[in-house]
Formats: C-alpha cells, sequence, structure tokens
C-alpha cells in the first residue's frame, strides 16, 4: 500500500563527520575496491537536514564550508538516499531536503555519508514508515561504505569495504583538533595514488594480509587512554594524500610542534586530525594552529550517528 506524507511535518536530522583513528588498506580487488579494515569514531562536527513533503525530489545545499562542488541533482547522495526510501515503501511522491553542512566537503570526514544517513532517517520518520534500523542499514550500505557508520555513529570497526560494522566500546571522551584545508581530495584518486606508491616501492608498504584493525587500539578506545591511542593510530592513504597534497606535511609538522600527541590525515584527507591530551590541550592547540594561520575546530568524539532533533 503506498505511504503518503503527513501534510504540513518538516523533519530535522543531525549526522556526524567521522575520524579514521585507524584505516588499513588491502590489495585492490577484481571489483575495483579495496578491501579495508577501519577504526571510525564519530565526532562533534555535524551536517544539519531538513526534509519536507513535495511533488518532486529536490535539494538545496549551504553550509559554513564551501559547498560550491556538491551536486544538487540525483548525484547527491542525500537525494539517492530519499529515493531508496521511496522505493522501499511505494511512496508516491517527493521529498525536498534542505542541507546545511558542517563537515569539509572531500575532506575525509565522511559528510556526503552523514547527509545520506540524515536522509534515510528524516523520509523515514516523515513518511511514516519506520522501517527500523536493520532496513535503514540496509539501505545505507548500498548507499556507500561510510553510510552504514554515519547511521550507527559512537565508535566501530568496518571491515570489508569498511561498510560491515561492529561497535566498539569506547570509554571516555576523546578531543580532537582537525584542520581544514582549501579544496578537497578525490577518494578514488588516492587510492590509485596508493596503488601506484605500492607498485613503485613494494614490498615496502604493499599489503603482507588481509587487513585487520590492531588489537591495541582497540585496547586503547576500552581504556579511554589518547596517549595509548596515539601510539596506534594509523593511516595507509596518508602517503598517498601527502604525495597529491604535500601542503599537508607542514600542517602534521606544525601541530606536533604545537603540543599535539599525534597528528594524522583523516581518510582520504586532505583534513588533518590531531589528538589532544584532554580539552584545555585542545583548546591551546587549537588557539595556535589559528594563530598560525590555519582552520582549526576542536571536536570531540565518539557522538551518536544520525538522529531526530
Amino acid at each position: 500500500m503506498p505511504v503518503t506524507s503527513r501534510s504540513g511535518d518538516r523533519v530535522h536530522v543531525r549526522a556526524p563527520g567521522k575520524l579514521n583513528v585507524f584505516f588499513e588498506v588491502g590489495d585492490v580487488q577484481e571489483d575495483g575496491y579495496h578491501d579495508v579494515a577501519s577504526a571510525y569514531q564519530a565526532v562533534s562536527l555535524y551536517e544539519d537536514l531538513w526534509a519536507e513533503p513535495a511533488d518532486d525530489f529536490s535539494v538545496s545545499v549551504t553550509g559554513t564550508v564551501d559547498v560550491d562542488a556538491v551536486p544538487a541533482d540525483d548525484r547527491n547522495l542525500a537525494l539517492r538516499a530519499a529515493r531508496l526510501v521511496a522505493a522501499q515503501i511505494g511512496h508516491t511522491g517527493g521529498v525536498h531536503l534542505e542541507i546545511v553542512k558542517h563537515v569539509p566537503v572531500a575532506g575525509g570526514m565522511g559528510g556526503g555519508s552523514a547527509d545520506a544517513a540524515a536522509a534515510l532517517v528524516a523520509c523515514d520518520a516523515l513518511w511514516g514508515a519506520e522501517l527500523g534500523n536493520a532496513q535503514l542499514q540496509r539501505l545505507a550500505s548500498r548507499l556507500g561504505a561510510d553510510v552504514p557508520f554515519a547511521l550507527m555513529g559512537g565508535t566501530a570497526i568496518g571491515t570489508g569495504r569498511g561498510d560491515q560494522l561492529n561497535p566498539a566500546l569506547a570509554k571516555g571522551r576523546f578531543e580532537w583538533v582537525i584542520v581544514t584545508a582549501e579544496g578537497g581530495l578525490s577518494t578514488p584518486e588516492v587510492y590509485q595514488r596508493l596503488d601506484t606508491l605500492r607498485a613503485d616501492h613494494a614490498p615496502d608498504i604493499a599489503p603482507a594480509r588481509a587487513p585487520e584493525v590492531d588489537a591495541a587500539v582497540l585496547h586503547a578506545l576500552r581504556a579511554g587512554s589518547a596517549s595509548a591511542l596515539a601510539a596506534r593510530m594509523r593511516n595507509d592513504l596518508q602517503a598517498a594524500a601527502l604525495s597529491l597534497r604535500p601542503d599537508l606535511s607542514e600542517t602534521l609538522q606544525l601541530g606536533a610542534g604545537a603540543g599535539a600527541i599525534v597528528g594524522i590525515v583523516s581518510g582520504s584527507g586532505p583534513t588533518v586530525a590531531f589528538l589532544a591530551d584532554g580539552p584545555e590541550k585542545a583548546f591551546e592547540l587549537q588557539v595556535t594552529l589559528a594563530a598560525l594561520g590555519r582552520t582549526a575546530l576542536h571536536v570531540h568524539g565518539p557522538v551518536p550517528g544520525a538522529r531526530l532533533v
């Protein structure tokens, strides 16, 4: 039976960006994708999405970050998410999505995936679908590797393409300072550069086995120890991102000199994340990096996934 909207409803959902505190990349597979093993943490930098009934499907995008590269047609992941929900429940109308972005675009923090997760939750609520978490997760996995985690939030281990998730216990609160960069990096291009680097330098950085998350990372998260996590943080995409954006090396050096426990390129970059030893140290680090001309934001994790506001 087709589902129709409740007239006059307007739904607001907030979804978090993410950091990969550990990211190991395996060999490229026959389908062109790479197997990965990731420890994700959702952080307090959010995307806001409003959904309201409409005759057709449309999206508008604004934000505190540069949104010029965000498509407003069917290439938009949130719009594709809305169409998936409609097809799943037999919804005969449309929806207008209004997105206000705060997560850097093409910055390695999963902003587009957060938009998609928010759209799934918003349309489910707007249309009274009550699909439930399991069905929403299945739809999320059809949209991209990071969408299921944006839906889940918290801290999780991702395997396969990163979308096979298992929640991970994380005690306490981790303090991060993220530094955004002008212009994004293409995730496929970063993976291609990694493949090239591995071919050129094998066996130095080529994977020797199937990717897996270091058990010490799980212990550090469970203990809530920033210093223990810092000792084991890793991102196999970092060398490729630095190869494409050498300026990020300077940012990493500045953060290290300004008191960060450790710095890492987030996902495929170019956002750089610094782990700090508590909120006061994070504030000092943010102020110092801002004084050095960097756009620095103090965030914390873990936080919940996409939620109605």
